[in-house]
């Protein structure tokens, strides 16, 4: 009943769940866990309902890639992760430093850029540590095609009308 577009995630684990999620009116299906874990069924998905329609988590500390809410390694860097899933079809990924996400220090900049120089083709999404318009401003600058902000937000440090500024 509103225009604002829906991005869904979490526990959706098979076709069935992604068949819901587009009937209940959401536009994309973020997959995370299952991105690492059954790479074949993310084909299976990008392949029937198109890769525009979903958008992959990469939650990275120091280089690696945690799963289930953070709390299992992934098995698989950053990079090798970024490049397997492209491989699939996808091309819409956010990336969520976990060391920084509302920890209000600043967004990781330098392994953002890092990834868009290895991965121009992507649509990156900055994830963890935005907290003022500078760093939303920063992670433009640098490629990034959007940012997650949540705690600045929250505290007041970044407004809603300054975001729709932009």
């Amino acid at each position: 009943a509103t225009k604002l577009v829906i991005d869904f995630g979490g526990g959706i684990k098979n076709i069935n769940d992604i068949g819901n999620v587009f009937s209940a009116g959401a536009a994309m299906a973020t997959i995370g866990s299952l991105a690492v874990k059954h790479p074949e069924l993310l084909e299976e998905w990008l392949m029937e309902f198109g890769a525009d329609k979903f958008l992959i988590g990469a939650d990275v500390l120091e280089g690696k890639i945690k799963i289930s809410g953070w709390l299992e390694d992934g098995g698989i860097d950053i990079f090798t992760f970024i490049g397997k899933v492209i491989g699939l079809g996808a091309h819409n990924i956010f990336c969520t430093d976990i060391s920084k996400d509302g920890a209000m220090e600043g967004p990781s900049v330098e392994l953002y850029k890092q990834i868009i120089e290895q991965h121009p083709e992507i649509n990156l999404i900055a994830s963890g540590g935005v907290t003022t318009m500078d760093d939303v401003m920063e992670l433009k600058e640098i490629g990034c095609s959007g940012a997650i902000i949540g705690k600045a937000i929250y505290e007041g440090n970044i407004s809603l009308q300054q975001l729709t500024l932009l």
